[in-house]
């Protein structure tokens, strides 16, 4: 277990706001921005954002760079909640298509494979493309990612 899943262990035990103000305070475009931590495990991580004006672009809805955001923080945190306290995580790459109009709240869910998890806890350096679904208030997708992460050594 790394540093993050036991922070996160912890804070279950408080109001499910908190762990979102926390992270935020850490991470602070997150929470600028007010993506809120709807679920953090080390299989499954499920970020969203409310519709608000900090977030939106020229036609109301959830700027194209805030939908990227809510991928990458929910593929950078289940990343997170498996990569040994002696790496470090590295956004590698990030493939975007947008294919329709959101409406509204928006959310990505980010899994990783029991495979992936091992490889992650067993590679000295190495990456990993997680996938990621992000869907708007109608259950469908505007966006379709594919993020890739890798993880090194820190520095000693």
């Amino acid at each position: 277990m790394n540093r993050l899943e036991r922070t996160v262990n912890q804070l279950k035990a408080y109001p499910t706001w908190l762990l979102s103000f926390a992270v935020g305070r850490i991470v602070k475009f997150t929470g600028t921005a007010g993506i809120s931590y709807d679920l953090m495990t080390r299989d499954k991580v499920i970020v969203s954002m409310k519709n608000r004006p900090k977030v939106r672009n020229h036609i109301g809805q959830i700027h194209a760079a805030a939908m990227m955001l809510l991928a990458e923080t929910a593929t950078g945190m289940v990343l997170g909640m498996n990569v040994p306290d002696d790496k470090i995580p590295l956004l590698k790459y990030m493939n975007t298509k947008f294919v329709r109009r959101s409406e509204g709240r928006m959310q990505a869910e980010a899994s990783l494979s029991e495979d992936q998890q091992q490889h992650i806890m067993n590679t000295e350096k190495g990456d990993v493309v997680i996938q990621v679904k992000v869907t708007d208030e109608s259950g469908e997708e505007p966006v379709l990612c594919e993020v890739c992460w890798a993880w090194v050594p820190k520095r000693r």
